[in-house]
């Protein structure tokens, strides 16, 4: 079953007891693959999943090969911490190592953007997760998903926070992308 935002997007609605959660997803290390795989198993463990265009951006932080990124959206009865743990199981399964450098090379990283309108730290996962205001490989594709959603802590419409951001250093662009 999926629902309409109010930005006119249909995200998976599961049951009422469910949060309605953002993830992204990004990879630099054979980047179609593992995205496409990822974007599977997501798919076979959460169900019904609403996909942001998929966007290649140049590494941050670190000399390397161009990322793929992109958000989800999708529901869940799952606590944080067990919805925490089931992604870095897909991460593990597509190769990830723990323990890398914060800006290193990736098969496969997944992260928590938000879960519902909780903020604050929970099952040692900070929520919403701060890249959301600080990269536009994160915020541009979540702002295609839900341009009116509002960020939790701040209040402020996810696309008023991109027009306002001043990201002319981070380039980004849509790549044509086949699951």
């Amino acid at each position: 079953m999926s629902g309409l935002l109010s930005s006119g997007v249909s995200v998976p609605m599961g049951n009422p007891a469910d949060s309605l959660v953002f993830l992204s997803l990004g990879s630099n290390i054979d980047r179609e693959r593992h995205i496409r795989s990822g974007l599977q198993a997501l798919e076979a463990a959460f169900g019904e999943l609403t996909i942001s265009p998929v966007y290649e951006s140049e590494a941050v932080g670190f000399d390397g090969d161009a990322f793929y990124n992109l958000v989800v959206g999708m529901t869940t009865a799952l606590p944080v911490g067990e919805l925490e743990t089931r992604l870095k199981g897909i991460e593990k399964d597509h190769g990830r190592v723990r323990g890398e450098k914060k800006f290193s090379s990736r098969t496969l990283d997944i992260d928590i953007l938000t879960y519902g309108d909780v903020t604050g730290t929970v099952d040692g996962v900070q929520l919403p997760r701060d890249e959301i205001l600080k990269h536009a490989f994160v915020l541009k594709p979540l702002v295609d998903l839900v341009p009116d959603g509002r960020h939790p802590e701040t209040g402020q419409a996810y696309r008023d926070i991109l027009e306002a951001a001043h990201f002319a250093e981070q380039k980004l662009w849509v790549v044509a992308f086949e699951r």
